[in-house]
């Protein structure tokens, strides 16, 4: 038994710190005394905070395991029924699809999206110049795709970029095999260049993340609670442009000066050029693609640029659920390129499915706020509310709720409450609409402030990049910070001004 213990020690959890194992075990034995003592309200909220921390802590550990544990510690503990987590996963289904299929579509188009940027980057000397590049793209795209799909598609540039310097640096060829997770091999003169370029990636790729929020607000299909909101406001997509406008407008306006001016004085993290050495490998490299292009190549990526504008246009004329789409980019991309065989073909599935169970586990935690009614308080207090007093107080709650939890479950929750007074006649169809406008703006903008707000930026936590680049939570809440202040007071005073 003393010789099984090491072992069985060595297998929880895997590679995770002793410290973070105990830490997770204490969570498991302290909860039940906390449901003994306290109540299942009490345990919900330390519930909440203790799945938050494996989210801070994801470099560590991925939280899919840890969280997992929690989940059904819940369940078994009386907090929530399987059957409501099952209802969660159902509301989350356009989501789940979106990661499943989405995510491997965009894996299709990597040739054309590596061909378009590499040559921006290598083209845009300015640091603060690109990183408004990318951030004002973020927003364009993320106002007609979701918040995930450009995500993904900015991941996977980063990506390229990341492995093609990492081979050079470890002195291989552009087109060996390589694992770029260490750097074992990488030579000592380039370790100084390495750290510079994954901090110069740290700031392209939350720039993007922050581009995605500032787009995503403006729109019907920008994010998955705004077509929520509007769906039970009764706005079709110019209406919802219009009547966000007053809110989002300035909210992009101040986003876009803010990144301007974290790039140019370097601060929180930001700003940090492409280094010349780096510079010099992604030169050459996009030389040689250039020198080297094959006619089969050169196919690929005029197929992929229709693929990608029948893409842009399905999700911007909303045809189909955007999973589905994803489904039909996978379909086209492939059987036009080639890609054929099932082992090509799972590889693209790789990134996005951990990511996916890892939602399904968050919506079980959502599923526990939901049971125990964590957030009605809040939502009882801001409707006791009058006039613009109520509209501010609601874009509040609902950045703050957003900001710990999830937005579209927040979305959900306070739109349908909000309907519901409107439907009973306790509210006029002014303050209805601004009270609409406030939950969409609100579960959106202060969002930013954590990883866990939203689904992207989650996404962008636990992809393959983050750990390469050194992208932590805490990192993640640093950069973010800035943001966070700037465009949730510009929100805060268009709604005090126009709403």
């Amino acid at each position: 038994m003393q010789r099984s213990s090491p072992v069985v020690w060595s297998l929880f959890l895997g590679n995770a710190p002793s410290w973070y194992k105990r830490t997770i075990l204490a969570f498991l034995a302290i909860n039940p005394v906390v449901l003994l003592a306290f109540g299942p309200v009490v345990l919900g909220w330390l519930l909440l905070a203790e799945f938050i921390f494996t989210l801070a802590l994801a470099l560590a550990c991925y939280p899919l395991q840890p969280g997992g544990l929690l989940v059904l510690e819940a369940v078994l503990l009386g907090l929530v029924d399987t059957d409501a987590i099952y209802r969660e996963v159902v509301t989350g289904y356009p989501v789940i699809l979106l990661l499943i299929f989405m995510v491997a579509g965009i894996h299709f188009l990597r040739d054309l999206l590596l061909y378009v940027f590499s040559r921006a980057l290598v083209h845009v000397r300015s640091a603060t110049l690109l990183n408004l590049t990318f951030c004002a793209a973020g927003a364009l795209l993320s106002a007609f795709l979701d918040a995930l799909t450009v995500l993904a598609v900015v991941i996977t540039v980063g990506l390229g970029f990341y492995g093609v310097y990492h081979r050079v640096a470890s002195g291989k060829r552009v087109d060996a095999d390589h694992d770029p997770t260490t750097d074992d091999d990488i030579v000592e003169y380039s370790r100084d260049d390495l750290d510079r370029f994954r901090a110069f990636l740290r700031s392209l790729m939350m720039n993007a993340a922050i581009g995605t929020t500032l787009g995503g607000v403006m729109t019907l299909v920008g994010e998955p609670q705004n077509l929520l909101v509007g769906k039970q406001a009764g706005w079709d997509f110019l209406r919802f442009l219009r009547v966000m406008s007053p809110v989002t407008v300035p909210v992009l306006a101040a986003g876009l000066f803010c990144c301007a001016m974290l790039n140019r004085f370097r601060w929180f993290g930001y700003g940090e050029a492409l280094p010349g050495p780096v510079r010099v490998v992604l030169e050459d490299f996009v030389r040689t693609q250039d020198e080297h292009m094959t006619p089969a190549l050169r196919l690929r990526i005029r197929v992929q640029a229709l693929v990608a504008l029948l893409l842009v246009a399905g999700l911007a004329l909303h045809v189909a659920e955007v999973g589905l789409v994803g489904l039909m980019v996978i379909v086209l991309a492939t059987a036009f390129c080639g890609v054929v065989e099932e082992q090509q073909l799972g590889k693209a599935f790789e990134a996005a499915l951990p990511f996916t169970a890892l939602l399904v586990v968050f919506f079980g935690v959502v599923a526990v706020i939901h049971a125990q009614g964590l957030f009605h308080p809040v939502l009882h207090w801001v409707l006791s509310l009058q006039g613009r007093g109520q509209v501010v107080a609601m874009y509040l709650a609902n950045g703050l709720l957003s900001a710990i939890s999830d937005n579209v479950f927040v979305a959900t929750i306070y739109i349908t409450e909000v309907r519901q007074a409107f439907d009973s006649g306790a509210l006029s169809r002014e303050q209805f609409d601004a009270l609409a406008v406030a939950v969409n703006t609100g579960t959106n903008i202060p969002s930013v402030a954590t990883p866990n707000g939203q689904a992207a930026f989650l996404f962008l936590l636990t992809s393959a990049l983050a750990p390469l680049i050194r992208l932590s939570y805490l990192r993640m809440l640093w950069m973010a910070l800035p943001y966070f202040v700037t465009m949730t007071a510009t929100g805060l005073l268009a709604i005090s001004l126009f709403l």
